[in-house]
């Protein structure tokens, strides 16, 4: 069982600035560019995470949006 559970809200002092700094992350990349780029994100943030709980959740998220 998890400890943690997936954080719905946000967790940014300021979500803007957060949001400013993925979206320049991608200005001037191109398409498979871009997709390559948020595929390292995920990987790297996912380790971060480093629970696999919270990970199924957070992709269960992700589909529900989708």
């Amino acid at each position: 069982a998890s400890a943690t559970a997936l954080a719905r809200e946000s967790r940014f002092a300021d979500p803007d600035a957060a949001f400013r700094l993925l979206a320049q992350a991608h200005r001037d990349l191109g398409e498979r560019e871009s997709a390559a780029l948020n595929a390292r994100l995920v990987l790297i943030l996912a380790n971060h995470i480093g629970d696999e709980q919270v990970l199924r959740e957070a992709v269960a998220l992700a589909h529900e949006a989708s």
